[in-house]
């Protein structure tokens, strides 16, 4: 038996502003939930003269598009660095509030729900 093909997703948000921890709402009114945050250590290369402690936390949300109603976030999910408002610029990329950029991992659509990966890119990425 042939598997069935998603729906096409039209282009991602173009805002999403903080509602409250976990969830936003984008500029139609739709809701989005950050259902997981992964986040990893990393090290920066280090260059001559550079200060050892040099390393950055990469950080990766999963938000899912939800029916209008306003969901409670699971107790256990790490919130705090996600921005007040993320904002689409070109080139599959949010900038939030902070200014720091988060690319556009995937945006598809699991059964009937809508999904975002967005990963924080380096401080200085242009």
């Amino acid at each position: 038996m042939e598997a069935e093909a998603s729906p096409p997703v039209g282009s991602p948000p173009c805002f999403l502003w903080f509602q409250r921890p976990g969830v936003y709402k984008d500029e139609k009114g739709r809701i989005w939930v950050a259902v997981a945050v992964q986040i990893n250590p990393s090290h920066r290369a280090r260059g001559r003269g550079a200060p050892e402690s040099t390393h950055e936390v990469s950080i990766m949300v999963h938000l899912w598009q939800l029916p209008n109603q306003m969901p409670r976030p699971p107790s256990c999910l790490f919130v705090s660095g996600l921005p007040m408002k993320w904002e689409l610029y070109p080139g599959r990329r949010y900038q939030g509030t902070d200014s720091r950029l988060w690319e556009i991992v995937d945006h598809g659509q699991v059964i009937s729900t809508e999904n975002l990966v967005l990963k924080r890119l380096p401080s200085g990425s242009h």
